[in-house]
């Protein structure tokens, strides 16, 4: 474990047996990752498997299994500093501008001690206690792949090949102590949403006294009980060891060795990553860093943001056969001219659809979701207005004796054909994770060069464009269209893109690039 790690056994006065305990976390010293692998080169040249496999050296069958170890990096614990070292530190010349109010010697002696301040209490400690550092459990995969290679017709190759991955332990962000008070699924029902058909004002106002409201709701408890009776707060952040993932993916490749001036690959991937958590800091807007129900991590689990279902992808390079046998002045301004190309395709990124409010109830809006309307329109979204009963009772200025909260009971969409609707404080949301597919990419990077070979041996002058997008398709997608780069956050908010409140709700053309067609020119020169 790393030195801030370590720091935690200073707030060892918080621990309570039996629940959770305050001290130096135990390191992983026996972590085991085997590998193995094997090729098989069949030899038949007659009959059906003779088709299949070819004579010795034409195929091949590989496979192997590999488990490998992540790193935990120290800033998770950074940010997970005990109490203790979250405090001011004061002296007798804190607050003076006079320098001889200072004690003599003051610096000389090292100001300010680095040490800690102890805490005394047990039930202070407690209290002001956010953060726990459990053992380490380092993240690690299970990957195990089996391949099929053939070679045909002399400069040809065909692929096909089945890649599975597990990732266990993986970091999630979580807050132990907290509970939503919003959580059916744990006897904590929350308010109705009504797409259509919502209750009048007179039928509000008649409703039985035991109808819930949102200040019941909100008189729930936010600890989880036992953490309640110790003591704590409901805001215990834990980077835990719980999350997990699974990959399968098939992919084809067909390959065409460089003959005849033509060289080509083409390759598609069909794959499906599920996982129950994509980041463990906030380094994704389109993705919730944190779960919705930090006490349900198991509704958390759906196809993962990072979830691209198909690929494909073909390159190319063609040396154009012109005045190849010319000589002089035409061969050298005519001949050389090669054009080459890649075309991508790759289903969009998920996204989840948030409400940009505190739903459930448990303090922490990053994971709220918003409610599907299934009979809605696409990519429509809409606010709520709140259901409430009208003021019994007036104050002399005409001021309401009760409040908003007490007399909350339900919402009702303001926009009834959209899909997907704000969930209001207290509400419940049925809809799960990473449900909506942003644009594809769908592009063509294209490159002409000419070679102007002189001397002896491989002496050549290369003019060379490149176009990126060369057909300038509007493909708005997190990051780009030829890279693996990762979306930019700056630009984007979770009530302009994820939440169905405003105009720019599900359109990607208001915040996210376009990508646009890119023009490169070069000179190479090969000597």
């Amino acid at each position: 474990m790393t030195k801030g790690a370590k720091q935690q056994v200073v707030n060892s006065i918080s621990s309570v047996p039996g629940l959770i305990t305050f001290g130096e976390p135990k390191a992983q010293t026996k972590n085991f990752a085997p590998k193995f692998g094997f090729a098989w080169a069949p030899n038949y040249s007659e009959g059906m498997l003779g088709r299949i496999f070819g004579a010795s050296g034409e195929s091949s069958i590989r496979g192997g299994f590999s488990m490998g170890y992540d790193y935990l990096f120290d800033n998770l614990w950074i940010l997970s500093n005990p109490p203790q070292f979250q405090q001011t530190n004061d002296t007798a010349c804190s607050s003076s501008a006079v320098p001889s109010a200072c004690p003599t010697g003051f610096l000389a002696a090292g100001g300010l001690s680095g040490a800690p301040i102890p805490i005394t209490s047990a039930a202070t400690a407690r209290a002001v206690t956010g953060s726990f550092i459990p053992d380490q459990k380092v993240p690690y995969s299970l990957t195990w792949t089996m391949s099929y290679q053939r070679q045909f017709k002399k400069d040809w190759s065909f692929e096909a090949r089945y890649v599975g991955t597990r990732g266990v332990h993986l970091i999630t962000q979580n807050r132990i102590s907290n509970q939503a008070r919003v959580a059916p699924e744990f006897g904590r029902p929350g308010l109705p949403t009504f797409i259509t058909g919502a209750p009048t004002q007179a039928q509000i106002d008649a409703l039985p006294g035991s109808t819930l409201t949102l200040a019941q709701i909100q008189a729930r408890s936010g600890t989880v009980p036992a953490f309640a009776t110790a003591g704590f707060g409901p805001n215990v952040v834990s980077f835990q060891p719980n999350g997990n993932s699974t990959y399968h993916g098939g992919s084809v490749q067909v390959t065409k060795r460089f003959s005849n001036g033509f060289q080509m690959t083409s390759a598609y991937t069909w794959s499906h990553l599920i996982d129950d958590t994509t980041a463990e800091v906030f380094s994704t807007v389109l993705s919730p860093r944190r779960v919705q129900d930090f006490q349900n991590l198991r509704a958390e689990r759906a196809d993962s943001a990072l979830d691209h279902r198909h690929r494909f992808v073909t390159s190319w390079i063609y040396e154009l056969p012109w005045f190849k046998d010319r000589t002089g002045f035409a061969k050298t301004m005519l001949d050389g001219f090669n054009i080459a190309g890649t075309y991508t395709y790759e289903t969009g990124e998920r996204i989840t659809i948030r409400s940009g409010t505190d739903a459930n109830q448990n303090g922490d809006s990053a994971g709220d979701r918003a409610i599907l309307n299934p009979t809605g329109q696409e990519g429509v979204g809409s606010a709520v207005r709140a259901l409430v009963r009208t003021c019994p009772s007036f104050n002399p200025d005409g001021s309401c004796t009760t409040s908003a909260a007490s007399r909350t009971i339900g919402y009702a969409a303001i926009n009834t054909n959209a899909k997907y609707i704000q969930a209001g404080a207290g509400a419940v949301s049925g809809m799960g994770r990473n449900t909506f597919l942003l644009p594809p990419i769908n592009n063509f990077d294209i490159s002409l060069f000419k070679n102007f070979r002189f001397g002896e041996g491989s002496k050549y002058v290369q003019l060379r464009a490149d176009f990126f997008n060369a057909f300038n398709h509007p493909q708005y997608v997190p990051g780009s269209v030829n890279t693996v780069d990762p979306v930019s956050t700056t630009g984007l908010t979770t009530l302009n893109q994820v939440a169905p409140l405003t105009s720019d709700f599900l359109n990607p053309s208001k915040v996210l690039s376009s990508n646009p067609r890119v023009i490169q020119m070069a000179l190479r020169f090969n000597f």
